[in-house]
């Protein structure tokens, strides 16, 4: 069978990872040490897919608690985070079927490089990804085209041959911008509607749908 595609670039939160209450509880501890108070977690989820500093921008009152916050979410998050990450259902065993597959395997995500490299070690998918852009490599991040453009180079791919997989409204967006055909996780925390505005290609319900879009077939793997 012909391949449509010949990689697939994956966010990071929230599409290979579930850390979804490693970040709301980084963003609780960090909104009652500067705040005193905690805002409604949907006011946070809103701006996730974006770099945390631009995340807290809209809660700090000026640039000296912005970094006073950055620094406090970081230090939760770093303690909390092996304990409080997890791969989504099947989720290893699907990338480590298209890596044999030889399909070309990439990360883009808004996450600072440390952090990233530190989740996929913790999660034990170290050795799948052909390519990672984070944060520290961008300057602009999703939903500018400029992430998913710098994955693309590292994995030698034109668009047309790419699929981007992503649960947030900022990774469709970027992934449309570059040119590439994207699919909406509808395992990760965003629901359909928001989703909706970013105007997939695809909608994936559960990794096992990924897999039968990209028609991976058992004689692919054995061979």
């Amino acid at each position: 069978m012909t391949r449509r595609y010949r990689g697939v670039l994956f966010d990071l939160d929230g599409t290979l990872v579930d850390s979804l209450d490693l970040i709301l509880s980084s963003y609780r501890h960090t909104m009652r040490e500067h705040l005193g108070r905690v805002p409604p977690d949907e006011e946070w989820m809103h701006t996730m897919g974006r770099p945390l500093r631009v995340q807290l921008e809209s809660f700090a009152e000026s640039p000296e608690q912005l970094e006073a916050m950055f620094q406090t979410y970081i230090e939760h998050n770093q303690a909390h985070h092996d304990r409080l990450i997890r791969l989504f259902p099947g989720m290893k065993e699907a990338l480590s079927t298209l890596h044999r597959a030889g399909y070309r395997l990439g990360v883009v995500t808004s996450k600072i490089r440390d952090n990233a490299l530190r989740e996929l070690r913790t999660s034990g998918l170290e050795g799948l990804f052909d390519g990672l852009v984070s944060a520290n490599d961008v300057e602009r991040p999703k939903p500018d085209p400029e992430p998913v453009e710098r994955a693309l180079r590292s994995l030698d791919l034109p668009a047309a041959d790419v699929l981007l997989v992503g649960d947030s409204l900022y990774d469709l967006q970027a992934g449309r911008a570059a040119g590439v055909h994207t699919a909406a996780a509808l395992w990760g925390p965003s629901d359909h509607d928001r989703l909706a505005a970013g105007e997939p290609d695809y909608w994936l319900e559960n990794v096992s749908e990924l897999l039968e879009l990209l028609h991976v077939e058992a004689e692919e793997i054995r061979g």
